[in-house]
Order: C-alpha cells, then sequence, then structure tokens
C-alpha cells in the first residue's frame, strides 16, 4: 500500500510532504481540498474535498492534512511530521529522549504561540484588499515577543533548534513562521530568525515543494 498523503498543497499538508521529500520517501499524493473553497463542496462533480463522505472515511474531523501509512491512519500535520521523523530516523530526527522533548517542546510553540497570530498577520497583510489593519497590529504585536524568543533560541542553537542540525523541529517551527514573513518587520530585530527562515527555505526538499504548491490552482 505505501504511504498516501491526503491534502492539497495550499494547506497544513505543505509541511508532511516537505517532510516526506526531506526523508526521500515514496508517497501517493491524494489532492484533498477544504470544502469552504468550493461553492458546493457535496455537488456530485464536486472535487474530493474535506466533506467528501469518502475522505470522512479516512478523517472524520473533515480536515488535512492525513496520512494512511500502510493503513496506519493518522491526522494533524505536526504528529505527523514527528512520527515520519521516529520512523524513517536520520539526523532529522531525534537522537535521544532530551531531543524528542525539545523537538516536541519546539513543535508545541509552534502550535499554540505562534502559528494562529502568523495566519492572521497574512490574511490581514498589507497585499489584502479585505484586510483588516487592526487584527494585523494585533496579531504582530502578539509575535513580537515569541520572535525575540525563537531568535535568542537560534542564536545559542548556532542556527537551529535541536541538535545543532536541521531537524524536524526547525521544519515545524518553520512552517509555522512562513505565515508571518507577510509581516516582515517581525524579521527586523529578528537577524537570527531571518538567516534561519531563509536557510530553511533554500532546502532542496522546500524548494520542490513549493513548486508544486505554486502550480496548483489557487
Amino acid at each position: 500500500m505505501g504511504l498516501k498523503i491526503y491534502g492539497v498543497l495550499r494547506s497544513r499538508a505543505t509541511r508532511v510532504v516537505w517532510m516526506a521529500k526531506e526523508l526521500g520517501l515514496a508517497f501517493e499524493h491524494v489532492p484533498v481540498i477544504q470544502g469552504y473553497r468550493l461553492p458546493d463542496p457535496h455537488a456530485s462533480d464536486a472535487p474530493l474535498n474535506t466533506n467528501s463522505p469518502s475522505f470522512r472515511a479516512v478523517n472524520p474531523n473533515g480536515l488535512v492534512p492525513t496520512i494512511d501509512d500502510d493503513g496506519f491512519i493518522l491526522h494533524e500535520s505536526f504528529a505527523i511530521t514527528q512520527y515520519l521523523a521516529r520512523k524513517h530516523g536520520g539526523p532529522l530526527a531525534a537522537k535521544d529522549a532530551q531531543e524528542d522533548g525539545l523537538i516536541t517542546m519546539w513543535t508545541l510553540w509552534a502550535a499554540t504561540e505562534v502559528e494562529a497570530n502568523a495566519l492572521k498577520a497574512m490574511q490581514n497583510s498589507a497585499a489584502v484588499k479585505t484586510r483588516d489593519e487592526a487584527v494585523y497590529t494585533a496579531a504582530v504585536t502578539a509575535l513580537k515577543p515569541k520572535f525575540a524568543v525563537l531568535d535568542k533560541a537560534l542564536g545559542q542553537g548556532d542556527g537551529h533548534l535541536v541538535g545543532g542540525r536541521f531537524t524536524v523541529a526547525d521544519l515545524n517551527v518553520a512552517e509555522a513562521v512562513r505565515y508571518a514573513q507577510a509581516a516582515p518587520e517581525l524579521f527586523t530585530d529578528a537577524p537570527h530568525v531571518q538567516a534561519w527562515i531563509t536557510a530553511c527555505q533554500a532546502r532542496p526538499a522546500f524548494r520542490t515543494m513549493m513548486t508544486e504548491r505554486n502550480a496548483e490552482p489557487a
């Protein structure tokens, strides 16, 4: 059966596909569009989407991404990336319990402290015609101290979050921080964050994934 990754790349499936490419895994990518992006997700001619019965049979939450790894079903993008790293090993995975704890810590930090406000900043940036400037300002204000925390950690960690090397922790946090790139002022006082995100996004696996993402219908 192999590995299947469900979800279009214009979703949090980006981080899962990036991880699979970093690990050199063979996988089947099953595009599942978010139902809210369709005029009628229940229409008979609607593409496979998060409201489709066939997808709900895989993920009853109706969210992407999801993976099917030889019959093992797993949801939640951050859980999936950590699972793939743990299963396939290599330098992206933790080498001991302490590194595993740090990877989990940074992953949860990205999910709880960064991602929501980074998305708000992106969705209300100057490039968005329907932006809410107050929401943008509040999001950037909330993110500034988080960026200071990240900048200090990267400075102390030789440009990485765990073990002085690129790991799943860097990938997970970088994918949350990517949304905040719509707010360049956040990076002005965080030079380590700027250098780190540039290095992360220069990786061949990320660039290949983003090329595929940009080729998807908007």
